[in-house]
């Protein structure tokens, strides 16, 4: 009505006193068609013939009309369906009662010109003239149309039907394009969109591991929106890319066709990916089975995931397990009953009606008077009483409804909304003022808004409704083409993808019912690059694909421990990277311990030290009465033995894990004893030069200054100053344990961290000052007389003592870990074995095994003798 009132609008500015009161029809349309009357009329667009022919376009005369041939069972089938569902509704009280549903169905014969035509008529309305009252009088046009079953024609004839919001739902127009709500507001559709396939069929890749595919698509909006999609959702799922991107040519283009196939010959891809229609295929597999290309897995888009004229012997060599997107399949009961109940009206044989007509000249290759274009003259009449139960054909397998059943579900979406706006009460409505919409004053938005809210459950049990965008809730059927061993074959249903609303996509395959043409009889594997293991991460490679890449083992200290990481990871401190850098395992401790060989000679040898300490100590108490022990001032001797088991017992804190107070106490305890140890040599050497000197005329004064108490108190002072150095170090900065991966980043080093290396510096630099002021007495007292000549062993003890120390520095520093520990704990028991032998070892040997020197006048012989 709307085109009408344009053209009105148009010829009376042209002569108004020609067209003032009426409008009139430019031309009739002749187009196949089926039509039934109604209170409300639906209209349907279906490919029911597959050629147009062209007429003269010469236009010295008036064009002939364009015709049709190449008769469409399918196509017919989904008019069909239409018709019943209608008919079904009509008798349905439940569903628009008191209002009757008609239909107007066209034959777009798959060209858009004609079915552009189609939809114009369609909605202009068919009468050939309009009075111009107040409103116009005759046929009123559609409320909404049913198709159309291309993109390219659904985009050309929503983007006009959208401008008066005329609502068109399509039951296999997939094209993502459409779901633009601003291009295409009044349009909808049962079939998901392209760009759900494209999600699903990435889905099935994911899930079999097949990263690298490649894609053929046609060269039409099907076929280059789903490249899109395909290029956007793999660029921003990350996990699958595409190998190669081709456009099968329209025609048999064997140039074309031959260059195409080379490529995916030489790719190594074993997915191929086709969206594409049937015809276009079939020029494809023909160059495929001429270059015998085996070995590769077929994936289907709708468009062909079901077709027959793929199924032959011919192709199944090369298309046996195809996978495959599906329309849903559903089941619709009583259509069968419906279909073998129609009859043709030979009587009404017209453009107008003609649909049933041509459907029973095809089918029993008969013919009506006049004879219809694409049947023999001389086949026979037609009766019209013929039997379609008698004849094989496809019409009546029901078992496989899937355009049908989305012609089905949008049928009663349109009927589902137009009862929900007749059940709307006055006053309570969504429209301006809370109105109600109504049949008399019937706007086709008020139609579209109830449309976008509607929502009902079909027989079969799936949900639907209309997204925002006019897309249904999406759900398809993978098929699996099966080449059974008679050499037939079958297509199976082996799972469905699907979204809902409140669960988003999923995916379910019954992997156990595939047919897989493989020799294998498993999924081929289909990858650019392997999977890295867990141990590497994954290396683009430069200007190739994210699923081209090179596994790179982790670096040092660093782990993946999964398949195709994109990078390392490092472990936690105290880890460590497996040989495989799979995982992380604990790192090995390394500390100076009991246990092991070092650790038990130190161990054995401190405690040997000790042991003699007290063996000497035992000796020297039990012959404490006697000249040499008397001699050699008998209790700093004892204090000196009693300081050196302090020296070798200090040793045992080195050994052993490092714990906070062993860290605290072992440098203190080495420190005191060691001081303890040394200022009683030191007090002994300065007694010896002392007596040495009281012995000569004049010198008796010397001795009241080194007398026991100053003795005792000397030792008190100077152990004392080491035992505040050590207490300011351990207040300012305290020893404490710590782990220490410098040395091996395999290892962690338990150690003591000196805390302060000035406190530990100050502690080893006074025993080394007393040790050297020793040193210098005991050697200027060298050589006394024999009967004084301690002063030799003690010299000899402090050479060996500093001797030690002083090695003991470079070879500490350069030592690792548990080995700097080992190196003080020698230098302690070096040393201390050292003043041990030094200063005990003469006295013992007479004590023990020359007693006869042991006596006062042997010492003074000795004296005098020298």
């Amino acid at each position: 009505m709307y085109f009408m009132l344009l053209y009105s609008y148009f010829s009376s500015a042209l002569s108004p006193p020609l067209y003032s009161s009426s409008c009139q029809l430019q031309g009739q349309f002749h187009l196949n068609g089926m039509h039934k009357s109604g209170d409300v009329v639906l209209g349907g667009l279906f490919k029911v013939h597959l050629f147009p022919v062209f007429p003269d376009l010469s236009f010295t005369s008036e064009p002939q009309q364009r015709t049709c041939h190449g008769f469409n069972v399918l196509g017919f089938r989904q008019a069909q369906t239409m018709a019943f569902a209608i008919d079904e509704i009509n008798r349905n009280s439940n569903l628009l009662p008191n209002v009757t549903l008609g239909y107007s169905l066209y034959d777009n014969c798959d060209n858009l010109g004609i079915g552009f035509s189609a939809a114009l008529y369609l909605v202009s309305g068919q009468e050939e003239q309009f009075i111009l009252d107040e409103a116009c009088v005759g046929t009123p046009p559609v409320l909404a149309i049913v198709g159309d079953s291309s993109s390219t024609r659904s985009i050309a004839i929503s983007s006009v039907l959208g401008l008066y919001r005329v609502p068109m739902v399509s039951y296999f127009a997939t094209c993502s394009c459409l779901s633009d709500r601003q291009k295409f507001p009044s349009f909808s559709r049962t079939i998901p969109s392209d760009a759900f396939q494209v999600r699903a069929m990435i889905q099935i890749l994911n899930h079999f591991g097949w990263t690298w595919a490649g894609l053929l698509i046609s060269d039409d909006d099907y076929g280059r929106h789903a490249a899109r999609s395909f290029q956007s959702d793999m660029a921003q799922s990350g996990e699958s890319c595409l190998a190669y991107l081709e456009v099968l040519p329209w025609s048999n283009d064997e140039a074309e066709l031959r260059r195409i196939v080379d490529v995916m010959k030489k790719s190594t891809a074993r997915v191929v990916i086709v969206f594409a229609h049937e015809g276009l295929i079939v020029y494809l597999m023909e160059e495929v089975v001429r270059q015998n290309v085996t070995g590769l897995q077929w994936m289907a888009s709708e468009a062909w995931s079901a077709v027959t004229v793929l199924q032959t012997p011919h192709f199944m060599p090369y298309l046996a397990g195809t996978l495959g997107i599906a329309i849903r399949r559903g089941e619709i009961p009583g259509l069968k009953e419906f279909l073998l109940q129609m009859r043709p009206d030979h009587h009404n044989n017209s453009y107008g009606n003609s649909m049933v007509n041509q459907f029973w000249e095809y089918t029993f290759q008969c013919r009506f008077a006049p004879p219809t274009a694409g049947v023999d003259d001389g086949a026979a009449l037609c009766t019209g009483q013929e039997d379609l139960e008698n004849v094989e054909t496809e019409f009546l397998d029901i078992s496989n409804l899937r355009p049908e059943y989305n012609v089905y579900k949008a049928v009663y979406a349109l009927a589902y909304a137009l009862d929900d706006m007749l059940q709307c009460e006055p006053g309570r409505g969504p429209f301006s003022g809370h109105s109600c919409g109504n049949l008399k004053g019937f706007e086709p938005w008020q139609h579209l808004y109830y449309l976008e809210t509607v929502n009902f459950t079909t027989p079969f049990g799936d949900q639907v409704s209309f997204d925002e965008n006019g897309d249904v809730l999406p759900i398809y059927d993978i098929m699996n083409w099966l080449w059974l061993p008679d050499g037939g074959t079958k297509v199976q249903n082996v799972g469905e993808v699907k979204r809902s609303a409140f669960k988003g996509d999923k995916l379910t395959i019954d992997e156990d019912k595939i047919f897989w043409n493989f020799e294998s009889k498993k999924p081929p594997r289909s990858v650019c690059s392997e999977s890295c293991p867990p141990g590497t991460r994954m290396g683009r490679k430069k200007g190739e694909p994210v699923c081209c890449f090179d596994c790179i083992p982790c670096s040092e200290g660093k782990i993946s421990n999964k398949t195709d990481s994109t990078e390392c990871t490092s472990c936690p401190e105290d880890f460590w990277p497996s040989p495989q850098r799979g995982h992380c395992v604990p790192k090995k401790t390394e500390f100076l311990s009991y246990n092991e060989p070092l650790g038990i000679c130190l161990t054995a040898t401190s405690l040997l030290g000790t042991c003699i300490c007290a063996v000497v100590l035992s000796i020297f108490i039990h012959h404490r009465g006697t000249p040499i022990v008397r001699a050699n001032n008998s209790e700093l001797s004892f204090q000196i033995l009693l300081s050196l088991k302090l020296c070798f017992l200090c040793s045992l804190l080195f050994i052993g894990r490092p714990k906070l107070w062993t860290c605290q106490l072992r440098h203190a305890a080495f420190g005191i004893s060691f001081v303890l140890c040394v200022s009683c040599i030191l007090v002994k050497t300065m007694v010896v030069l002392a007596v040495f000197k009281a012995s000569k005329p004049g010198g008796g004064a010397s001795l009241k200054w080194f007398g026991v108490l100053q003795q005792r108190g000397t030792v008190m002072v100077l152990t004392s100053i080491q035992a505040a150095i050590c207490t300011t170090w351990l207040v300012s900065a305290s020893p404490t344990p710590h782990k220490n991966t410098q040395y091996h980043n395999d290892n962690i080093v338990y150690e003591c961290a000196v805390g302060s290396t000035i406190g530990f510096a100050v502690l080893l630099g006074y025993i080394g000052s007393l040790a050297i002021l020793s040193f210098l007495i005991a050697f200027i007292s060298r050589n006394l007389p024999d009967s004084f000549n301690e002063a030799k062993f003690i010299t000899f003890s402090m050479l060996i003592f500093c001797a030690v120390w002083v090695a003991f520095v470079p070879a500490y520093i350069s030592s690792p870990g548990k080995y700097a520990d080992a190196v003080e704990v020698f230098a302690i028991l070096a040393s201390s074995f050292g003043l041990l032998v030094a200063l005990f070892g003469p006295k013992c040997y007479i004590i023990l095994l020359r007693p006869e020197r042991n006596t006062k006048k042997a010492i003074m012989g000795r004296g005098i003798e020298s």
